[in-house]
């Protein structure tokens, strides 16, 4: 049984709801509620649980963590519903639910922990048992809020303890003094730590020294303070001090699935994970539920073909590049982690909305009304109807809505209804932490041998093939390779939302329509295609990712060329320079006085 750190105290929950939730810091005085309660390791211990508890968040839809919703802000996936993807659209407004939602949970973190490491101060002396341990723990989780809100926000408003009434007007404070700050503080937390936490889902030494090396990238990437070569040398070394400490899990597939999860080397590869469980105090989530085909899930979210179009050829080479690429089957002689996170028309389904092993089993079809459905009863194969084309929420599905495509990552446990599942989700795995090392030094131009050993590993686990030497040398190319294979690597667990943001390729990725799966072109009296599709696609059907040096460097595929013969949505898609970052929420705007972040 999964042992799980969200439950709290009947104690802890009144003293934290004493205070309001409704201001961005909690703002009302906490004295009077945490005076003298943090004396004791256990009441430390309680406390720290509901900082934990708030790493739960949830934005946009119910019972699907914030993390994993975060991706599809960029031009990698897309919502269901036409040009209302933030930043795709014009929904990027302060007064956005998502952009005031992610704000409150993060600085609901961090008036948790202001309070518990301010009640628990005057005691630390005379505490003995894991209490170090514990508010090293708690300054770990801040430090990650404060990484959300200045990779989202920007300058930020800064308190390190409990918010005093003075204070409830304070300004932003620059996002440059903020990272010094966690960095150090990282540094000092690390050292109260072990290297693999006993509990799997709290934070551990590998945890605050990889999300040092997260942090110092993403000031380095932006060159905050014009200090970029120092936070790049910090990032690297914070990452290399992980490295060899952990290690990577056999199989890529074992990371998202609870047996897979059981393995103790996906157990050393997930650095930090959020914990979900079927016992006891269940707690599931709807991710794979939210983004699988109509016939058995909701469909909710999709991965575009500027996704599917950056992982390479078995052979190591871009899509464009590799005569391995087959225009007519583009899921073939790909990296393997293709197969992994997508489905695509043709492939075969294995799914259970019951339960206790597969109960549907079913064939992709983005084109027909009809498709072939498995009976496990009578061990046959028979046509039915294909609720993606031929059904009231056929307009949502992976065919209407989406681009021909199905995320498959986290969607692939049989063993549970895909309405209750309790995978857990990584928030850090040992794979990032490869890549922020290999990034970094690239950055640096430090091309030596451990850069190469660090992307190798993730690749060959993957089953792709070493850094080519046409990249060996070249700071230009490795800096291509290391942003795709993170891309590849770590969609869906948000970190491209940020990624974005620091190679600052927003509006590459938001420049116009989004381009999906080859169309029908004529179709019988049933609905049945004819001809058109995948079968009749051409071999000039290949997106252009040179259409600039920036495009080529980033992977952004251009359709121009055949776009006429493509599934097209958001057609008014657009990126404008003020979304690098979201707005203040106008909420605090208003309460507290702040200053708007430029351009809205």
């Amino acid at each position: 049984m999964k042992k799980i750190i969200y439950k709290i105290s009947l104690i802890l929950v009144f003293t934290l709801t004493l205070i309001s939730c409704e201001d961005f810091l909690d703002r009302e005085p906490v004295d009077y509620s945490t005076t003298g309660f943090y004396k004791s390791e256990v009441a430390i211990k309680s406390g720290l649980e509901g900082i934990y508890n708030a790493q739960y968040i949830v934005i946009v839809y119910a019972f699907r963590p914030a993390q994993y919703i975060l991706d599809y802000f960029t031009g990698l996936s897309v919502e269901r519903t036409e040009n209302t993807t933030i930043g795709a659209g014009g929904a990027l407004n302060p007064a956005n639910t998502t952009v005031q939602q992610w704000w409150k949970a993060n600085y609901l973190t961090i008036s948790r922990a202001n309070s518990l490491l301010s009640g628990a101060e005057p005691y630390y002396e005379e505490l003995g048992g894991k209490t170090q341990q514990y508010i090293a723990e708690a300054k770990v989780l801040r430090a990650y809020a404060y990484y959300n809100l200045i990779s989202t926000y920007g300058d930020v408003p800064f308190f390190k303890a409990p918010v005093t009434v003075d204070e409830f007007t304070a300004p932003k404070t620059s996002k440059v003094e903020i990272i010094d700050f966690l960095l150090t503080e990282l540094d000092e937390a690390a050292l109260n730590l072990p290297w693999t936490a006993s509990e799997r889902g709290r934070v551990d030494q590998a945890v605050a020294l990889g999300l040092k090396a997260r942090i110092a990238l993403l000031g380095g990437s932006l060159n905050y303070g014009g200090k970029g070569t120092e936070y790049f040398r910090i990032s690297a070394a914070a990452a290399n001090a992980v490295i060899g400490k952990r290690k990577l899990a056999a199989k890529f597939d074992d990371l998202f699935t609870i047996s897979g999860q059981t393995k103790a080397d996906v157990r050393d590869e997930m650095l930090w994970e959020l914990m979900y469980s079927d016992k006891g105090v269940t707690k599931y989530h709807w991710i794979a539920f939210g983004q699988v085909s109509r016939n058995y899930g909701q469909t909710g979210l999709h991965p575009t073909q500027m996704l599917a179009d950056t992982y390479e050829c078995i052979d190591g080479k871009r899509i464009d590049e590799s005569p391995l690429y087959n225009v007519k089957k583009p899921s073939e002689n790909r990296d393997p982690r293709f197969k992994s996170t997508l489905w695509m028309h043709g492939d075969t389904v294995t799914a259970s909305t019951l339960g206790g092993g597969p109960n549907i089993k079913f064939v992709l079809e983005v084109f027909n009304p009809s498709t072939m459905f498995y009976s496990y009863s009578k061990q046959t194969w028979a046509a039915a109807t294909n609720a993606d084309i031929n059904s009231a929420a056929a307009w949502a599905s992976f065919a209407n809505a989406g681009l021909g495509l199905v995320l498959k990552k986290f969607a692939t446990e049989a063993n549970e209804a895909v309405r209750t599942n309790t995978t857990n989700f990584p928030i850090m795995r040992y794979a990032e932490v490869l890549l922020t090392y290999a990034e970094a030094k690239i950055e640096l131009g430090e091309l030596d041998a451990s850069v190469y050993e660090a992307i190798n590993q993730v690749r060959n686990r993957a089953g792709m093939p070493d850094v080519s030497t046409d990249r060996i040398g070249s700071q230009n190319k490795m800096r291509q390779l290391v942003r795709r294979e993170r891309k590849v690597e770590l969609i869906q667990e948000g970190l491209h939302f940020v990624d974005m943001r620091r190679w600052k390729i927003g509006d590459l990725e938001n420049e116009g329509p989004c381009y999906g799966y080859p169309v029908a072109l004529t179709k019988d009296s049933k609905g049945n295609i004819t001809s058109g599709g995948y079968a009749d696609a051409t071999p000039d059907m290949v997106p252009n990712f040179k259409k600039s040096s920036r495009h080529d460097l980033n992977d952004i595929p251009n359709y121009d060329g055949f776009k006429d013969k493509l599934k097209k949505r958001d057609a008014n898609r657009f990126w404008n320079e003020k979304f690098e970052l979201w707005p203040i929420p106008q909420v605090e705007i208003d309460r507290a006085g702040l200053i708007q972040n430029e351009g809205y």
